[in-house]
């Protein structure tokens, strides 16, 4: 038998609602305490150690807590990994969009019943291990307190529908450590369900409620023949995002333009949103890209988008990117006046998980004879894996950021612009980060190759 946590596009982040605990978003460490069954010790050289001692202190962003500054950049480390990996596996001319830190939190959830080479594993691939020795235990609730900064950034900026659930095999009892963190930390309570009876209707259960959670724009995101009579757990994460620019797109000013695609013969014919105003801007020569920031309402939650260069392919700024430089072309942009045209888009990206995370390192928790997951299932059984995983994403780009404007469109001809103005014009490949600003948390990320394909 064996442990299928299927992944939504997923941001965790709600209260808890479990009554034996206090609020987890004014919560102290010792007002939840969270023992998960097995802790993973990072081992530290001598010379590590030294370095670490003679490196300058870090600059943290007021107000934030030390661990959830830690946990925010191992996240975004996993983000360009796993993005890279995802890349690779597409072709150069299909979209690509996912939430990197729900999926990365998702898996805690395998975390906190693991032991051993699967608990390792997990730690190092998610980069959890260089999250402060200390705070290691407290990896859950340092996220839901990174949760609750971003949900109530989100709540200020955009539309956020988050939604939780486990749902286990009503014939079998659930560590309740297991289950008290979940619902404690994460908001996830458990749903019982007659997986080995009523397979494919527990699937169509778990498929209606997350519709019904994300009004109707996600269905049946649990593919036929995933739900069988040896499931035992399903855990969801869902999350649908649709930003409210701060500064709008006029309507009027949405007209055809061409988009250039290297792999195609001709360029694709897509709505093309035009406005002047100022906004954080970066041309980096060297790097061979142009950075744009355009702010969601409430400054907290930006969307940057990093355009290759004439001539440059995207596949090359895929290849070279790290957090390192995403950062140092964020932290270095200026605000001035711009001609921006940015195309409408929607795009909707579903991705089996398990293939790529094994070729980062993640194998243990896939393979039946070497997974280790006893603290889920009351009794420590050793006999439960993860079979796959699943995640989806949804992003939607408009003049006003809601679906309701995004017929408009008017062709605009014959503007004249100032002879010294900067035009930044993303008609051709370019990748989208959605993050909150001051700790510059990566919520979604993406490469958008065909605006006109969804």
């Amino acid at each position: 038998m064996y442990f299928l946590p299927v992944l939504l596009f997923s941001l965790v982040g709600l209260s808890a609602s479990h009554t034996q605990y206090p609020d987890i978003c004014i919560a102290k460490p010792k007002d939840i305490p969270l023992n998960p069954i097995c802790i993973y010790r990072k081992e530290v050289s001598e010379g590590e150690e030294k370095q670490k001692e003679a490196s300058p202190p870090e600059k943290i962003p007021e107000g934030t807590n030390p661990r959830v500054w830690e946990l925010s950049k191992a996240n975004s480390r996993f983000a360009i990994d796993f993005f890279k990996v995802l890349a690779d596996s597409k072709s150069n001319s299909e979209n690509l969009f996912i939430s990197p830190l729900s999926i990365s939190q998702a898996f805690t959830m395998a975390k906190l019943g693991s032991c051993d080479n699967t608990l390792k594993e997990l730690m190092q691939v998610f980069h959890f291990d260089q999250v402060s020795t200390k705070a290691s235990d407290q990896i859950h609730f340092f996220f839901a307190k990174l949760n609750c900064r971003l949900y109530r950034k989100a709540n200020k900026s955009s539309e956020l529908t988050s939604t939780n659930r486990l749902f286990g095999e009503k014939s079998l009892t659930f560590n309740e450590t297991y289950q008290e963190i979940s619902e404690a930390v994460y908001g996830a309570k458990l749903w019982p369900l007659n997986f080995k009876e009523k397979a494919e209707e527990s699937r169509q259960i778990i498929n209606n409620w997350v519709a019904n959670k994300t009004e109707k724009r996600i269905m049946d995101v649990i593919p036929e023949g995933a739900i069988t009579t040896d499931t035992i757990l399903v855990l969801v994460n869902a999350i649908y995002f649709k930003g409210l620019w701060k500064s709008k797109f006029d309507p009027r000013n949405t007209f055809m333009e061409e988009f250039h695609v290297p792999e195609k013969t001709k360029p694709s014919e897509v709505p093309m949103m035009y406005q002047d105003d100022r906004f954080r801007y970066g041309n980096y020569i060297k790097d061979s890209v142009e950075v744009l920031e355009m702010p969601y309402k409430g400054d907290d939650i930006t969307m940057a988008l990093v355009l290759p260069s004439e001539g440059t392919l995207l596949e090359t700024v895929e290849q070279s990117l790290s957090l390192e430089k995403l950062s140092e072309w964020l932290d270095n942009m200026q605000e001035i006046h711009l001609n921006v045209y940015v195309p409408r888009f929607r795009i909707e990206d579903s991705i089996s998980l398990k293939q790529n995370l094994e070729k980062m390192g993640l194998k243990d928790l896939f393979n039946p004879h070497s997974a280790k997951l006893p603290g889920i299932v009351a009794g420590g059984r050793s006999d439960l894996y993860v079979s796959d995983a699943y995640h989806k994403a949804f992003l939607d780009v408009n003049e006003e950021g809601s679906e309701a404007a995004a017929s408009s469109a008017v062709v605009v001809t014959g503007r004249s612009f100032p002879p010294k103005r900067i035009i930044f014009k993303a008609n051709r490949p370019f990748l989208v980060f959605i993050r909150e600003v001051a700790i510059n948390a990566i919520i979604f990320m993406g490469r958008v190759s065909s605006p006109d394909s969804n």
